[in-house]
């Protein structure tokens, strides 16, 4: 089993539960993960989530869209989305909920077409697994958006991870090393990124955007929107 996540959803659409999917980090203790947070509704989902709904605009493209709840819920919108997954299991769920357009792959290779909105919700960001990475993206996302166009997108500061202050490392604190339990199956181990406002102002800036903070829950997630600065005339 090497689509582990994919298994849980593909196991909860079809049985209506699945095992327990847990969650390694090298913080602490493993974490469950309930799989049903993949299939809320919009009235379900919290308030940083239906925000970033409501401002997405034109053509728009879900990365790392799981089981297609919120690319259900933009289509209830009227809104063309494109739901992008990694996962083969899925992408099939996704098409048998009825989301109209499932595109399978990593998002570094995605060919499609430019979208007005590039939408990353429940930490989606956090696959780029590094600074560095981030950066690669947002180079990327320059293709991929249409003049105009926006990229939305939530994270949260893990500095609340280190109670004595944050150490010396050789890596941005925000680098978590994870990975996935399924049915006593293991992902390899990957690194998932979260990003503090202050470091992602500076990236994006140097990248050639304008990056804002939208919506802060109280609980050091935040959601972000970025736009290409104008070219200098």
């Amino acid at each position: 089993m090497k689509d582990i996540l994919g298994q849980a959803i593909s196991d909860y659409y079809h049985k209506g539960q699945s095992a327990t999917l847990w969650v390694h980090d090298d913080h602490g203790p493993k974490v469950a993960m309930p799989v049903s947070t993949y299939f809320r509704d919009e009235s379900h989902m919290p308030a940083l989530e239906r925000m970033a709904l409501s401002l997405c605009k034109g053509e728009v493209l879900d990365i790392g869209a799981g089981a297609g709840s919120h690319a259900l819920a933009l289509q209830q919108r009227g809104l063309a989305v494109t739901a992008l997954d990694i996962s083969p299991l899925a992408a099939e769920v996704m098409r048998q909920r009825g989301v109209q357009r499932v595109h399978t792959g990593d998002i570094f290779q995605y060919r499609g077409t430019q979208a007005d909105t590039l939408l990353l919700l429940m930490n989606g960001i956090g696959l780029c697994g590094n600074t560095g990475q981030l950066r690669r993206f947002l180079q990327l996302a320059q293709q991929w958006l249409k003049p105009g166009g926006q990229l939305l997108f939530d994270s949260s500061d893990v500095a609340y991870l280190y109670e004595e202050g944050l150490p010396v490392l050789d890596h941005y604190y925000g680098e978590i090393r994870c990975c996935y339990e399924y049915r006593r199956q293991k992902t390899d181990w990957f690194t998932w990124l979260y990003i503090d406002r202050a470091t992602l102002a500076l990236i994006a800036a140097d990248e050639g955007w304008h990056s804002e903070v939208l919506f802060d829950d109280g609980n050091d997630q935040y959601l972000a929107r970025l736009q290409r600065k104008p070219a200098a005339q």
